[in-house]
């Protein structure tokens, strides 16, 4: 199984918006269109996107700065913990367009485990929605792409994922099913995952455990 982070394991739509309404506000852009260009992506990918005149590196510091004061505001999503306990070692990824310092020290706060394997942002030369990480992730697992189950929660991720090959269970925790085209299948929670998980295994897919019912 290939997670993504933010909106998947971690609550993090709250502190997301509060930080990218602040730099719209910095730099005088309007903060709807923004954030609606920020799920799933690179914050450096956004910023090319949404002000092409600024210098990338130099606003992700100042993006990382205003993600400091948010302190402890990335709770685990409900479900996240029995989920992550449940799945086999050596079975299961994080994929994430976010960088390797916040997600451990969220990660240590809310008490979830990380995995061996782990992709961030800065380990591909191209992010989501391009299909590198979730093809990175499969590579290190020592599975074959079509073989594994990426769950997404953003367009960006569920494009990457489809791209890599991989099945995809889109969460909508941060978007309407009708915002998240492509997916295989939808999910409200974390919860729900475990019926879909029984039926991909049963099919030759890796899910994370081998015996799909206690997958989740």
């Amino acid at each position: 199984m290939l997670l993504d982070v933010d909106g998947v394991l971690l609550d993090s739509a709250s502190a997301h918006q509060r930080i990218w309404n602040a730099w719209a506000d910095l730099r005088g852009l309007d903060a709807g269109t923004v954030c609606g260009r920020t799920f799933g992506q690179r914050p450096e990918d956004t910023v090319r996107d949404v002000a092409p005149d600024l210098d990338p590196a130099a606003e992700r510091e100042v993006l990382n700065a205003l993600m400091r004061r948010e302190g402890d505001a990335f709770p685990p999503m409900e479900g996240a913990r029995p989920l992550l306990r449940a799945l086999r070692p050596g079975a299961w990824a994080i994929v994430t367009s976010g960088s390797r310092l916040p997600v451990h020290e969220r990660f240590e706060r809310a008490g979830l485990p990380l995995p061996e394997v782990q992709i961030y942002g800065e380990d591909v030369l191209y992010a989501k929605p391009h299909p590198a990480a979730y093809q990175l992730a499969a590579t290190r697992l020592g599975i074959a792409a079509d073989r594994c189950v990426v769950v997404e929660d953003a367009p960006a991720g569920i494009a990457a994922g489809k791209a890599a090959g991989c099945t995809v269970i889109a969460i909508t925790s941060t978007h309407k099913a009708t915002q998240l085209p492509g997916a295989d299948a939808y999910v409200p929670f974390l919860a729900e995952l475990r019926d879909h998980l029984a039926s991909l295994v049963s099919s030759g897919l890796s899910a994370g455990d081998t015996s799909a019912p206690s997958a989740c």
